[in-house]
């Protein structure tokens, strides 16, 4: 994105959730990432889980196209794969479990039978004990551990069912402990840093210190996005919220762990964590799972959507309906209009405006809170946010005010960053050094964006001195006289 793009950036989306997209088989050439641009999306996901690392380059290299044709910041999000745990193969293919019957698994590399089969992480078997439940294959096959040894488990089929090679198993009820980064995790984060992505995501978290680790690799060369989607990590949960950059509800593994009829509140109990610690919150996994095969989503599928965009959730997330479904661009769409059509509800911003600046004494939180208000109360076409690190806007979108965002920050990599945070038109521009510069520039900018006109009022939020990371200490109304781009 050049510094040109400051004159020629398109205007705001008409929504203030974003959209992050997983790109796949479905989406993988220039033309089908810029129409899903067009159609919504602010955020791509690279799923580091399939395909090779040359492939990934083009796709990067196609979304870097888009971002300079429109002038727009556009995120990349690399998610790793994680330790995801699999059973080995089987000397037939599958077995079919009944239910009652003695079933094994052990280290053996031999294939399986109807009576065992080789589950190839050693780490495993040193946290399982008696009464645990192992769930194979997404949860439609229960296991409960009998007896269990350093090297096998005997257990008995509580739910059976067909079982093919290298069906994933989920161990709810255990920390495991397995690292957090696998060596295939470690060259992902290596290649993906190259790449200059803008998001890591680390895939089945379960403490605090296994995104310590990661963040300490990124070493600020990309934000980190904990993946909530173990027990542990919901158990975890504020911890988790205070190191990492960004939260995602990864409702799959969630979902298969954590009985079914709990992960709505679960859901919103990590949304609202997230909000009030002002970290962006993702929500993802089968928002619109029908679309990989029907050009209309269900009715349920809708109010799913929905649901997250009212709970206050910065992004939500499209996976396979995008990556390898028939109808890409058609499904951002839907979330495009879901999204329009909730943030249009009279109760939506007053039920989504966060308590937190009001417990909080810091001067740069207060000061955000009352930009909001003033914003409120005057009219004001546009808030204003200078930022450096990001975290002023950050502070701006967590009181999801009525007013539009306009961030203005001289970094590339922030201007993309942002790019999943809730109601921020971000714009990279050059940099500012007096009060004065600030305010002409903040009235060019909103005229420019479509934001503001002759004879509106905004209202500018900075740190001073500038270039100070997350010292917000001046609030300014500034009136547009409708001579700044003369």
């Amino acid at each position: 994105m050049s510094e040109s793009s400051e004159a020629n950036s398109i205007s705001g989306r008409d929504r203030k959730t974003r959209i992050v997209a997983t790109l796949g088989p479905a989406s993988s050439g220039l033309e089908q990432i810029r129409a899903l641009f067009h159609a919504g999306v602010d955020v791509f996901r690279l799923n580091m889980s399939h395909g090779e690392q040359a492939d990934k380059v083009a796709l990067v290299d196609a979304i870097r196209t888009v971002e300079e044709e429109t002038g727009r910041p556009i995120a990349i999000l690399a998610d790793l794969q994680g330790p995801k745990l699999r059973v080995g193969t089987f000397a037939d293919g599958s077995v079919e479990l009944q239910e009652g019957q003695d079933f094994t698994i052990d280290l053996s590399a031999e294939p399986g039978t109807q009576e065992r089969v080789g589950l190839p992480h050693k780490e495993i078997f040193a946290a399982l004990e008696p009464g645990t439940h192992l769930l194979l294959d997404d949860g439609k096959i229960k296991l409960n551990v009998e007896e269990c040894s350093r090297d096998s488990a005997r257990c008995s089929v509580l739910v059976g069912g067909k079982l093919s090679d290298r069906k994933g198993v989920n161990v709810p009820n255990a920390v495991l402990p397995l690292a957090a980064l696998t060596p295939k995790d470690r060259k992902d984060l290596t290649f993906a840093l190259k790449q200059n992505v803008d998001w890591i995501a680390l895939s089945f978290v379960q403490r605090a210190a296994d995104v310590a680790e990661a963040k300490k690799l990124v070493s600020g060369k990309a934000a980190v996005m904990a993946k909530i989607e173990k027990p542990a990590a919901v158990e975890a949960l504020d911890e988790i919220v205070e190191l990492a950059d960004g939260v995602m509800v990864a409702r799959g593994d969630l979902g298969v762990e954590e009985p079914v009829e709990k992960v709505p509140g679960i859901q919103k109990h990590i949304i609202s964590v997230a909000r009030e610690a002002g970290k962006p919150v993702v929500v993802a996994t089968q928002m619109l799972e029908s679309m990989i095969n029907s050009p209309v989503p269900t009715r349920a599928e809708v109010s799913d959507v929905a649901t997250a965009v009212m709970d206050g959730a910065d992004a939500v997330m499209l996976s396979a309906e995008s990556a390898v479904g028939d109808y890409p661009t058609e499904a951002v769409g839907v979330m495009n209009r879901v999204a329009i059509r909730i943030e249009g509800e009279p109760t939506y911003l007053a039920n989504r405006r966060s308590e937190s600046a009001t417990q909080n004494s810091s001067t740069a939180d207060s000061i955000t809170a009352a930009a909001r208000q003033v914003a409120g109360s005057i009219g004001a076409k546009a808030i204003v946010t200078f930022t450096t690190s990001g975290s002023t806007a950050l502070r701006a979108a967590r009181e999801r005010p009525s007013a539009p965002i306009l961030t203005l920050t001289p970094r590339t990599e922030i201007a993309r960053r942002l790019s999943i945070v809730w109601g921020l038109h971000t714009v990279k521009t050059k940099d500012i050094k007096t009060f004065e510069e600030m305010i002409g520039k903040s009235k060019r900018m909103a005229i420019r964006h479509g934001m503001a006109s002759a004879g509106d009022r905004i209202v500018v939020t900075a740190g001073v001195p500038f270039g100070t990371p997350g010292a917000t200490n001046v609030l300014h109304i500034a009136w547009i006289s409708g001579n700044e781009l003369k």
